[in-house]
C-alpha cells in the first residue's frame, strides 16, 4: 500500500456526501460546472490521472485510451454499463476498468414497471387532460387502455434487472417469457413461473410486452430491426431501460407512425441526448430523460462502489467489480 495519495479525476458531479468523501481519501478533482468533458479534456484528465471516474457520456474510444498516461491505472466507472469504454484497448494498456453492479437493479426495474404502466393506461396523456383542465367527467369508453393482468412479457436479457423486472411483473399477474444467451437456472425459472425461447424471433410475436434489458455489445446493436420490430403484435408493448442502441430508432419512429404497435415506453435513446423527432409527441410513445437509476439511494450506492473499487486498487488488492476479463 502506498502512502501516496492517488490522484483521482472526475469527469462529472457525483453526489456531494461521494465527492466529499473522495477528497477526503485521494489528491480529487471535481467537474463542479459538470459539463461535459471532451475529447480534448479527456486525453488531459487520463494523462494525469492514476485513476479516472467517466460516466456514460464519456466516449473512451481506443483513440482515446491510446493517449493515457502511464500512470493511470483505473478506470472506476460510475454505472454498470460499459459499452463507451473500449476495454480491449484498456486491457492492452493494463489499465483495469471497474463498474457499479447490482447496485441499480432494483430501481431500473422499478422504472420498467412505470413505463409500462404509464402507457398501457396512459397516464402521461390523463395528467394532460388535468393539467389543461379538459377533464369534463367520467364516461364508460373515454381514454381506455389496457391491463397487465394475464398479459404475457417478453424479456429479453435475463440478468439482475431482468429478473427483478419478472418478479414485479409476476405481482402484476403477468406471465413471464424470456430470450437470454442460455437459460437461467432452475431455481430461478421455477421462481418466476418463466419460459425460455432461445429464438427470439418465435418469442417476438407471443408476446403483449417486450422489455430490453440486455448490455448494448456488437451482439444486441439494433437488435430490435424493424424486422423484428414488424414481427411484434400490433397491439404490444415495447420498453427499453437498457441502452437504446439496442432499437433502431428510425425504424421505430416509423413503425409507430404508422400505427403498428400499441405503446412504446423509453428511459435511452440511440443518439442520447438527442431523441428521434418521429417518436415525440405521439400519444402511444412514453419517453423518460433515462431516470432509470436517478435515486438518491441508488446515485449514493454507485458512488460507494467507485470508492470501494478505487480503495481496493489503493491497498494492493484486486478490485471487486472488475469487468475487463469477464467482458472481453
Amino acid at each position: 500500500m502506498s502512502s501516496r495519495k492517488l490522484k483521482v479525476v472526475l469527469t462529472r458531479r457525483l453526489p456531494d456526501a461521494i465527492e466529499t468523501r473522495l477528497r477526503e481519501l485521494f489528491d480529487t478533482e471535481l467537474n463542479l460546472d459538470d459539463a461535459p468533458m471532451s475529447r480534448e479534456a479527456l486525453v488531459r484528465a487520463m494523462q494525469q490521472a492514476d485513476v479516472l471516474v467517466p460516466t456514460i457520456t464519456d466516449d473512451l474510444s481506443a483513440g482515446v485510451i491510446a493517449q493515457a498516461g502511464e500512470g493511470l491505472r483505473l478506470i472506476a466507472n460510475f454505472g454498470a454499463g460499459v459499452d463507451h469504454i473500449d476495454l480491449a484497448a484498456a486491457s492492452a494498456r493494463n489499465i483495469i476498468v471497474t463498474n457499479t453492479p447490482g447496485v441499480l437493479t432494483e430501481d431500473t426495474a422499478d422504472m420498467a414497471m412505470a413505463l409500462l404502466l404509464a402507457v398501457s393506461r396512459r397516464l402521461l396523456e390523463g395528467a394532460e387532460v388535468m393539467a389543461e383542465g379538459r377533464f369534463e367527467g367520467w364516461t364508460p369508453t373515454w381514454m381506455c387502455g389496457r391491463g397487465l393482468w394475464g398479459k404475457r412479457l417478453g424479456i429479453i436479457g435475463m440478468g439482475r434487472i431482468g429478473q427483478a423486472l419478472a418478479r414485479r411483473a409476476r405481482a402484476f399477474g403477468m406471465q413471464v417469457h424470456y430470450h437470454n444467451r442460455k437459460p437461467v437456472s432452475p431455481l430461478i425459472e421455477d421462481e418466476l413461473s418463466a419460459t425460455y425461447w432461445d429464438d427470439i424471433d418465435q418469442m417476438l410475436p407471443r408476446m403483449d410486452v417486450v422489455s430490453l434489458n440486455c448490455p448494448h455489445t456488437p451482439a444486441t446493436h439494433h437488435l430490435m430491426s424493424r424486422e423484428r420490430l414488424e414481427r411484434m403484435a400490433p397491439h404490444a408493448y415495447l420498453i427499453n431501460t437498457a441502452r437504446g442502441e439496442i432499437i433502431d430508432e428510425a425504424a421505430l419512429a416509423e413503425v409507430m407512425q404508422a400505427g403498428a404497435l400499441g405503446g412504446v415506453g423509453l428511459d435511452v435513446f440511440e443518439h442520447e441526448p438527442r431523441v428521434h423527432p418521429g417518436l415525440i409527441g405521439q400519444r402511444n410513445v412514453v419517453l423518460m430523460p433515462h431516470l432509470g437509476s436517478a435515486t438518491v439511494e441508488t446515485r449514493h450506492a454507485m458512488g460507494e462502489r467507485v470508492i470501494l473499487n478505487i480503495q481496493t486498487l489503493h491497498n494492493g488488492h484486486r478490485p471487486p467489480d472488475r469487468v475487463v476479463a469477464a467482458m472481453l
